[in-house]
């Protein structure tokens, strides 16, 4: 009996929980699919894995793993999610944007996806790539961060390693 009632609370509680991130800035109804969920009660998580296809209104999540930290709440109080976590293949889209890399966090408070690994984005048909990009959610900005030292193409004649750049491809309407 007591794992009957852990199988319907868990993910009620997660829904619960999650319809009150600020990710989702509406009232439809959030939908998430994946191959396995597990609650990670004493970390305040909850993982998702295999397939994993979150979505909104106009934003939608994809990735293979993603896991939802949340606050911990005192009773009564409602449980909010602080970020999120997903690792492989992450394709994140609003509207017509659209964001891939291989790992992507999404801080709660400041409504911002970060993407980082072969981290690319596009806006129609333009594209832009990078170490890192990252998007303000509320105003439309991407912003994109290469040439930090560790991440490296080749090497210069003097045999030190040149930093990655920025790269943008615009195409005209």
């Amino acid at each position: 009996m007591k794992n009957i009632l852990l199988n319907i609370l868990l993910p009620l509680t997660f829904f619960l929980f999650f319809c009150n991130s600020s990710l989702w800035a509406t009232d439809a109804p959030i939908i998430i699919e994946a191959d396995r969920m597990v609650s990670l009660e004493q970390d305040n998580s909850v993982l998702f894995t295999g397939n994993v296809d979150a979505s909104q209104a106009n934003v939608r999540i994809r990735s293979d793993k993603m896991t939802v930290y949340y606050s911990a709440a005192a009773e009564g109080e409602k449980q909010e999610v602080k970020r999120l976590k997903c690792v492989g293949n992450v394709e994140v889209t609003k509207d017509e944007w659209l964001g891939t890399g291989k790992q992507m966090n999404y801080l709660a408070k400041d409504r911002k996806v970060i993407l980082s690994g072969d981290a690319r984005a596009w806006q129609d048909k333009n594209l832009v790539t990078g170490d890192t990009i990252i998007y303000y959610l509320d105003e439309g900005r991407t912003e994109v961060v290469s040439g930090r030292p560790s991440a490296t193409i080749g090497a210069d004649s003097s045999g030190q390693k040149k930093p990655t750049r920025v790269k943008a491809t615009l195409t005209p309407q």
